[in-house]
């Protein structure tokens, strides 16, 4: 054993000033990263003093009073999960089976023949974001085609990073007609055509963020062939189920479309926005096998890069949502909400589009209408978007897009006179 001898109690001593110097910083070279967009908005918004102020600029729901709107089947579903008093134990890696279950059923079909012969591989996921990261990072391990995930243009901004972050490359497909303020229809399918075989490509399963511009089905099918006939690997971004429509069904079909043309692919499924849970972060993903053999090794591997990646999912909105799932009668009131939201939704589109003609528009707004789900994409300019801003104290994002959702019948009128103050 070490013995010490003659030791001196230990006393902090201040260096001189003069002498005093750190190590040299090994983060020297970071550079400020840029504001996120959405976020910066939010921001100068709160800061407005202007009693006419909107924000058209945040992703979320809210109700005619401009609040958040917390859904009644989740308010009810709250109540019983307190009641039942259960534990605040880790979940499993995967999640909550019966969550999980029950989201990959809603996508596809309770009849599906892929969860007939258990050939998907599904997990509880951070919401859909989180649920995009599984996926990427899946792929980034075990993907043997090309390594480069095709995004339409535009896209969601996020969508690049996650891919970039976990090794892929990423590249564009032509998607959105700026002129027509629609569908490219054409470039959309001369695009996937000559896309690499093998070749990952992302598709918003319904009400495209930021565009609000869908497929119809008859689109979808010729998407599907030409993917199929090009060897192209679809990962489904699913974040409105519900919501675009207010039917679910309805809003799945591009996934049913590709489930019963034999295609394989990824789904990341979100509740932010059909649920409510913004803040719950309950979302799932799914990867769609030949066989229930491959299922069951895809799972193992999904678990592995969980574990490494946040360890367990949290339980408690996905306790929320496994309680409206499994009751009937809870389950027909999240049917009702859901058609609440959408049917405000699509009423705000078609009284700003009424209010911009009512008002001598020489524009024409029909797109308003014809898009769907939270965002319109509205076809201003940068400049007249800055002038929204600065001017009227309207704040949406510069390109054009706006949260329909941050509509009420109270400001619709003002945001109609704004806009068209300055597209005249």
């Amino acid at each position: 054993m070490l013995q010490f001898t003659n030791r001196v109690p230990f006393k902090a001593v201040a260096a001189p000033a003069l002498y005093f110097t750190r190590y040299k910083s090994w983060f020297t070279d970071v550079k400020m990263a840029p504001p996120d967009a959405i976020l910066g908005l939010t921001e100068a918004f709160l800061k407005d003093k202007n009693p006419k102020r909107v924000n058209l600029g945040v992703g979320a729901y809210r109700d005619d009073n401009s609040k958040p709107w917390v859904l009644p089947s989740v308010k009810e579903a709250q109540k019983r999960v307190i009641a039942k008093n259960m534990n605040k134990e880790y979940a499993p890696i995967q999640g909550l089976a019966d969550f999980y279950n029950k989201s990959i059923a809603l996508a596809l079909g309770e009849d599906s023949d892929i969860l007939k012969n258990n050939c998907n591989a599904t997990v509880q996921s951070l919401s859909g974001t989180g649920a995009l990261r599984i996926g990427a990072a899946f792929l980034g391990l075990f993907w043997k085609g090309e390594r480069v995930v095709y995004l339409p243009t535009p896209t969601w901004p996020n969508h690049r990073p996650i891919f970039m972050h976990s090794g892929l490359k990423v590249a564009n497909y032509s998607y959105y007609d700026p002129n027509k303020r629609a569908l490219n229809e054409q470039a959309l399918f001369e695009s996937l055509c000559k896309i690499p075989e093998k070749s990952i490509v992302l598709l918003h399963a319904c009400a495209h963020n930021p565009t609000g511009v869908d497929p119809n089905a008859e689109q979808w099918c010729e998407i599907s062939r030409i993917m199929k006939s090009r060897n192209l690997y679809a990962f489904f971004d699913m974040a409105y189920l519900g919501f675009a429509s207010g039917d679910i069904d309805n809003d799945a079909l591009a996934v049913r479309i590709f489930s019963a043309e034999g295609h394989t692919f990824c789904l990341a499924q979100s509740y932010a926005k059909n649920m409510g849970l913004y803040g719950e972060r309950v979302g799932s993903f799914t990867l769609v096998c030949n066989s229930k053999d491959e299922a069951e090794r895809v799972t193992s591997n999904l678990k592995t890069i969980i574990r490494a990646m946040y360890s367990s999912p949290p339980i408690h909105g996905a306790r929320i949502a496994m309680e409206i799932f499994k009751d009937d009668e809870l389950y027909c009131v999240w049917l009702d909400d859901l058609k609440t939201m959408a049917n405000r939704t699509i009423s705000m589109r078609k009284e700003l589009k009424e209010k911009l003609i009512s008002l001598g528009s020489k524009h024409s707004w029909e797109h308003i209408t014809n898009q769907i789900g939270m965002f319109c994409y509205t076809g201003l300019k940068a400049e007249q978007v800055s002038r929204l801003i600065k001017e009227y104290s309207i704040y949406l994002t510069k390109d054009g897009r706006i949260a329909v959702v941050g509509l009420t019948t109270k400001n619709v009128a003002y945001v109609a006179e704004s806009i068209h103050a300055v597209t005249k």
